[in-house]
């Protein structure tokens, strides 16, 4: 169980480094990799420090979710508003370091229902922001919300990304290249359709100046 009496500063360099020393260790080799001596050894800090920052193991993984559920937050964000959102969401669901981490979270949760609530709630808060923020992309692109649903989008847009990913990372590559074709010969003409649609409002918003006529 996670402590309740928060320890060290937050702010703090070490705990900084502390916190993506797990997030490495977990990448290479699974989370029961994490162990304070590991850390330890890794950031070059004594035993004693890392217990003074994380008083257990389940405060280190909650404060490493917290930091990554901040990190995507921002990423996604970041895709949501960019010239070609859904293009954007697109990869940043298939960032394979995101994915690797995600699957050691969820490997946690089978052993850790703290880490199964903490898990739950952050992939709850995301849903919700990406799939209002769908609502609004799609209006954009001209695409009705009973033709497609957005919270069924963002379904589809974090899982099968994801576990073409995790395919990939077993050799499993049967159909991954036309299931990208797939999507890109979808996105591409809603992409040019939402540039139009812009185009058009931005003539409307600003109609030519008409020449006045001299006699």
């Amino acid at each position: 169980m996670a402590s309740s009496r928060r320890i060290g500063i937050e702010s703090s360099e070490t705990r900084a480094r502390l916190l993506d020393a797990a997030e490495q260790l977990m990448k290479e080799e699974g989370y029961p990799a994490v162990t304070t001596r590991r850390l330890a050894d890794r950031v070059g800090v004594s035993n004693q420090l890392v217990h003074y920052y994380f008083r257990t193991m389940d405060d280190l993984f909650v404060a490493l979710m917290r930091h990554r559920a901040q990190i995507n937050h921002r990423r996604l964000l970041e895709a949501l508003e960019s010239e070609q959102p859904l293009r954007a969401l697109w990869e940043f669901n298939s960032d394979p370091e995101a994915v690797r981490t995600a699957v050691e979270f969820m490997a946690l949760t089978n052993h850790r229902k703290l880490i199964r609530e903490e898990c739950a709630r952050h992939a709850e808060q995301l849903r919700v922001l990406e799939t209002e923020a769908l609502a609004r992309v799609l209006k954009n692109y001209g695409v009705k919300s009973e033709v497609l649903p957005p919270a069924c989008l963002s379904v589809l847009m974090a899982s099968l990304p994801r576990t073409m990913v995790m395919e990939a990372g077993l050799g499993v590559l049967l159909g991954h290249a036309e299931t990208k074709d797939l999507i890109d010969r979808y996105l591409r003409p809603l992409e040019k359709r939402r540039k139009a649609r812009r185009h058009s409002s931005s003539k409307l918003k600003n109609p030519p100046k008409t020449k006045r006529l001299h006699r």
